[in-house]
């Protein structure tokens, strides 16, 4: 097993093991030691001889044997000198409790370095710094400071944040939710969410992993390494610091570079992730992978003896895009037979405020035997003769091992806490409120979708990669990142992309030869790296239809630019020809510094960043990830023809993603993209990129 020293390791060292009480050299030990781990507990103490009954060692290098694992507690300045006799004892993996390091400033940021320097000279693991520590319960193994220890189960979860490792402990075991492993990752100098995938993937302890991250350090490995576990497991990640003060505070908290949060969205949606909202959502959604198979497919059964409550969970359950399930003729009729004649027998089923457990029993087996049915919720509200236990019961009778997806929502608080703890024990999720049942089958159908969707093909077109590395070198030879808009032109035009003609003008004469040659009408739009949004200061003027026009336009921009930017630099006007009436999209890219090139598409023109109707991959996508983007848009609806309009060239647009797909992954030099407009005419009769900016780096 990969990571097996941390996990199952033959002996543990503990460094700062204390007897004095209060202290986390004391807990850490005392855990170990009840918890039931097989191996050998060594505690290292100089001023001990004796720690709980057990021999202390002054130093790591006089213990009788090398330990698989040491789990360091001291002051931060003495950890990177006792990693040294670690490693030069031959001990292999380390986790580091201590705090002090990066987080606490530049001076522990320099002690984080020296462990760094120390973990790769001797080829050790090590887990921290600033951790809560690990456990396994499978082995078992509690090498934790945390008060409560972790009940076991199939949940293998890790976090960033040590405080919510201890408040999830509690969560979970009031919910009846159990780990396989549980691990706190603090500071990541070295194992992070990578190296734990790759432990827990093939780990048959965990039916389904949970993390909380702040940030991920190897973008490209996560990825592959993402899509590769989520085939075998579900992955449910909450992912914090998605603001920008969210972003400080991550900065702050654990040194973490947060990343951008469309480029993780886009990171999670490429690997199959299930993203949780919050941290109540990751552990109600961990609970429904690790007790219940997922659900076949989206069509769900409510079953209730109140109406109220059904529907809110058949509100619940449209929004959240789910199916009530059409219940088959067989099923209705044994509803009749079996249920009062004022119980409804279409879903939701309605069992009335008056059910007995018995009742339940038989419209759970009717439910239970029809094949439009992948998952049921079953809702029960205490009534005065309601049976909340027989009912909890025959629930479990009914459903346990039957292969189809049950969720409970007994409502009431303590009056069915006793229900409740029948449920959990049977491995049947309770919810108080339906809301929250809906969102974890969401998330499970969600995945199960993942799991059945077709792979995406890269198509890759033929281009001219040498005029786009010559464009590239002497842009960039001139000291210059960002190319004009003709040399952005040439770009596109070498990977295929559809350009509209267009000419530079330094001065009057060339503005009046290009509008010649190019032929009015014509739009003039000014040349300048520093003005993005030339509408904004007047550097745009369309419908030119002759050459007086285009003198009078060509003076007016530059008299514009003067006036309200007089220090921008101006490579002159654009003359461009006039396009057809069409719609207006924006296709472009960013590059994020954990995940690579990030792709947009969305509502074009000057209100892009007003509306904000756009959509996110990252590169390289197929044609089938390009359709989702275009899809995702509220425009989709525009481009597919409304009130009478004729289709947009849908799959013409759908092309030029790909090829900006192929070109930022072909140049990593290429920082930012953008196609704003891209002029999308009828269909069949393609798209024109009718601006263009491209911005490099080194």
């Amino acid at each position: 097993m990969f990571l097996r020293e941390f996990f199952k390791p033959h002996s543990v060292a503990v460094i700062g093991a204390t007897g004095k009480p209060g202290k986390v050299g004391r807990v850490v030990l005392e855990n170990l030691l009840s918890c039931g781990y097989p191996g050998d507990v060594y505690p290292v103490n100089p001023n001990d001889r004796e720690i709980l009954g057990h021999r202390a060692y002054p130093s790591v290098m006089e213990l009788p044997e090398v330990p698989d694992l040491a789990v360091i507690i001291i002051p931060a300045a003495a950890v990177p000198g006792v990693l040294e006799q670690c490693g030069q004892k031959g001990i292999k993996a380390a986790v580091i409790i201590s705090a002090g390091f990066k987080e606490a400033g530049r001076e522990g940021y320099r002690l984080e370095l020296e462990l760094e320097e120390v973990c790769r000279r001797h080829r050790m693991r090590v887990l921290g710094p600033n951790c809560l520590g690990l456990a396994d319960t499978t082995t078992p193994m509690n090498a934790t400071f945390a008060r409560t220890s972790p009940m076991t189960g199939r949940l293998a979860f890790f976090s960033q944040s040590g405080a919510l490792c201890t408040a999830a402990l509690g969560w979970t075991r009031e919910h009846g939710l159990g780990f396989s492993k549980f691990v706190s990752i603090g500071n990541k100098m070295d194992v992070d969410e990578v190296d734990l995938l790759k432990a827990l993937e093939d780990d048959w302890h965990s039916r389904v992993i949970a993390g909380y991250l702040e940030g991920i350090k190897r973008g490209d490995e996560f990825l592959r390494l993402a899509a590769e576990v989520t085939r075998k497991k579900p992955v449910v990640i909450f992912k914090a610091g998605t603001t920008q003060a969210g972003a400080k505070a991550v900065s702050s908290h654990t040194g973490t570079l947060a990343g951008s949060e469309n480029a993780y969205a886009a990171s999670f949606k490429r690997t199959g992730v299930i993203r949780a909202e919050s941290m109540e959502e990751l552990f109600h959604v961990c609970r429904g992978f690790s007790q219940q198979p997922v659900p076949a497919g989206d069509r769900v059964a409510i079953l209730t003896n109140a109406g109220g409550p059904g529907i809110i969970t058949a509100d619940a359950l449209e929004k959240a895009g789910l199916k009530m399930a059409g219940l088959e003729g067989k099923t209705v009729e044994r509803l009749k037979e079996c249920l009062p004649p004022a119980s409804n027998f279409y879903n939701p089923v309605d069992v009335l405020g008056d059910a007995l457990a018995d009742r339940y029993h038989h419209a759970l087996e009717a439910l239970m035997a029809d094949g439009q049915v992948d998952s049921i919720i079953c809702i029960l509200t205490p009534q005065a003769m309601t049976q909340p236990e027989e009912t909890a019961r025959a629930l479990v009778e009914c459903c346990s091992g039957k292969g189809k997806s049950v969720f409970a929502v007994f409502m009431g608080g303590a009056e069915i806490d006793g229900a409740e703890a029948i449920l959990h024990a049977a491995g049947i999720p309770n919810y108080r409120f339906p809301e929250i049942a809906v969102r974890t089958i969401r998330a499970m159908v969600e995945y199960r979708s993942y799991l059945n969707r077709e792979r995406d093909e890269v198509a890759f077109f033929e281009t001219d990669r040498q005029a786009v590395e010559k464009i590239f070198s002497r842009v960039l030879s001139e000291g210059r990142y960002q190319l004009g808009e003709v040399e952005a032109r040439e770009v596109f035009l070498s990977y295929g992309i559809p350009v509209a003609r267009t000419l530079l003008a330094t001065n009057l004469t060339e503005c009046i030869s290009a509008g010649r040659e190019i032929g009015y009408p014509v739009v003039a739009k000014i040349a300048s790296p520093q003005i993005l949004h030339k509408t904004e200061v007047g550097g745009v003027k369309v419908g030119i239809s002759n050459t007086d026009e285009l003198i009078e336009a060509y003076e007016e921009i530059n008299a514009n630019v003067r006036r309200l930017m007089p220090n921008a630099t101006v490579w002159g006007v654009v003359v461009q020809e006039m396009l057809k009436p069409s719609r207006e999209l924006i296709v472009g890219m960013n590059r994020d510094p954990q995940f690579g090139p990030l792709l947009m598409v969305g509502l074009g023109g000057i209100y892009v960043e007003v509306l904000k109707d756009i959509s996110f991959r990252l590169a390289p996508v197929g044609k089938m990830e390009s359709m989702e983007m275009l899809k995702e848009l509220k425009t989709y609806w525009l481009l597919r023809g409304a009130r009478g309009e004729k289709p947009a060239d849908i799959a013409a647009v759908a092309e030029v993603i790909q090829r900006v797909s192929q070109l930022v992954t072909d140049f990593p030099v290429i920082n930012e993209l953008d196609i704003n407009p891209l002029r999308v005419f009828e269909r069949d009769a393609g798209c024109v990129a009718a601006d263009a900016r491209i911005i490099i780096g080194e």
